[in-house]
């Protein structure tokens, strides 16, 4: 994994409508809103946000509308993905959408690593959140870094980080890292050597904010790893960076912890 070089995050980004009340409302019943924000939001999108606030170069590739709102807006596809000037990345994370198209994507990518020397090859990490999204399931098979969410794991059968890891590393890459975040229980993750690794989580003093923790928790990762630290290092880190982001109104602010 090249410590050096730009992310490039690939996948939604949109519009975050988000209402504050008091306490959270009882099902059916009509809850007063103390104030209101709207936000970019998606999950490769904030990815990227947050990469940005811990000083990594970074990029972001989605479908953006000309307008505040907008609706149906089309997946990216391999041919669109065809006509980035792959150069300046050493780092390309996909939130799995699209499967099949996510999956020529990497296939593009993995014929220009094989033309490349091996210190110069661009590492591949996949999100895999949502069970429902059967065509994404695939790309655990094919990422560098795969991260996959409790929600996942929970699906595949496991009931702890530590339990997914280990169970489901087989259908990861050879040579690959797998990581499992698991919210206020923290996360662990292995590699090729079979340890596990695993961090608590780090609450905030008040908990503010959680919209986009997974994300952030994403970013906090390959921010470590794609500047050289370990795997346990960079499972704590994302773990920190997280936790710092749920004590705040958004993403501002995160960059302290670099």
């Amino acid at each position: 994994m090249s410590p050096r070089g730009r992310v490039l995050c690939v996948g939604l980004v949109c519009l975050d409508i988000i209402s504050v009340v008091d306490s959270y409302p009882e099902e059916d019943t009509d809850t007063r809103c103390v104030s209101q924000r709207w936000q970019r939001g998606g999950n490769a999108s904030n990815t990227c946000t947050v990469l940005s606030q811990l000083g990594v170069p970074c990029a972001f590739m989605g479908t953006l509308a000309a307008g505040r709102v907008a609706e149906d807006l089309p997946e990216i596809l391999a041919d669109d993905f065809s006509k980035v000037d792959l150069g300046p990345f050493r780092w390309i994370h996909w939130e799995g959408r699209n499967g099949d198209e996510q999956l020529r994507m990497i296939a593009r990518v993995n014929e220009m690593n094989r033309r490349r020397d091996p210190g110069e090859a661009i590492t591949v990490s996949v999100e895999i959140e949502k069970p429902e999204k059967l065509d994404t399931h695939q790309l655990i098979g094919h990422g560098d870094v795969v991260f996959i969410s409790k929600d996942f794991a929970k699906h595949a059968g496991y009931n702890s980080a530590e339990a997914a890891v280990r169970g489901l590393y087989g259908r990861v890459k050879r040579g690959g890292v797998l990581v499992c975040a698991w919210g206020e229980q923290g996360a662990a993750a292995t590699g090729p050597s079979g340890e596990v690794a695993c961090s608590p989580a780090f609450p905030p003093p008040t908990l503010v904010d959680t919209l986009g923790a997974g994300d952030t928790f994403i970013a906090g990762v390959i921010a470590a790893l794609s500047r050289g630290q370990s795997l346990q290092e960079a499972l704590t880190f994302g773990c920190r960076v997280a936790g710092k982001k749920c004590g705040v109104q958004g993403y501002e602010g995160l960059g302290e912890l670099c």
